[in-house]
């Protein structure tokens, strides 16, 4: 008897498998004869009203049902974990294997033993990075990769250049992001800057300043120092044993 049971359930989620797979791509064709063609990513069916999540190439997250005949741009709250159901997916979608991050080409310090690791994307005109790096020159135990990323105009690709070019790139980026002393001119190979546009383009940076923690979390826009000691706290908690 249990045998049987058991090959009518197998029986039953094979069958049932194809048609979830039926409906995502159902609901992927609806949604692009609406949008556009190739603007989807990804769509899954989810635990809440019987709505389908879909994820558009754009990085943007919204919602809508097994015909595609409307589409929700808002967020989820489930109202008996508290929990906002968008947002904590929005951050699954960003967050990052951080081990891929090429940080050669990036300007690197390293405080005290170094043992907390943030990963940025900088734009020297940006001021809400040179806000942040007042944050970020009060931590100790740290280890900082600041990714130059000029997304600002000329003059922001001018000084990315000559800070990648400096003797010292660290002293140079931090002579100008906190005393506001113009990186002298330079000379030098500066084919990582154009690298480091090309990989914020894959990775949807939108603005800066954009922080990546050790555990692949990405934070966008301006941190005060207690924030980020709040985070580095929970990756400390994630990775003990």
């Amino acid at each position: 008897m249990r045998l049987k049971q058991l090959n009518r359930a197998v029986l039953a989620a094979v069958l049932i498998a194809p048609a979830a797979h039926a409906d995502e791509a159902a609901v992927e064709k609806a949604l692009e004869e609406f949008i556009g063609p190739e603007t989807v990513d990804a769509v899954r069916k989810i635990e809440y009203g019987g709505l389908y999540e879909v994820v558009l190439r754009n990085g943007h997250l919204v919602y809508t049902d097994d015909k595609g005949s409307f589409i929700i741009d808002g967020r989820i709250i489930d109202t008996v974990t508290k929990l906002d159901v968008t947002q904590e997916r929005r951050n699954e979608l960003a967050s990052i294997d951080f081990s891929t991050l090429p940080l050669e080409r990036a300007v690197k310090q390293v405080r005290g033993n170094g043992e907390r690791i943030i990963a940025s994307f900088e734009d020297p005109n940006c001021g809400y990075c040179k806000r942040l790096g007042g944050e970020l020159a009060t931590l100790d135990n740290v280890t900082l990769y600041t990714f130059l990323y000029p997304v600002l105009g000329e003059d922001s690709d001018t000084k990315s250049r000559n800070i990648w070019c400096a003797e010292d790139r660290a002293e140079t980026w931090n002579a100008w992001i906190l005393d506001g002393e113009t990186p002298p001119v330079a000379e030098c190979d500066t084919a990582a800057i154009d690298a480091n546009i090309q990989l914020g383009q894959q990775l949807r940076i939108e603005g800066t300043p954009t922080l990546f923690f050790a555990d692949g979390r990405r934070v966008g826009g301006f941190m005060r120092a207690p924030q980020i000691e709040e985070v580095f706290a929970e990756v400390e908690a994630e990775t003990k044993p």
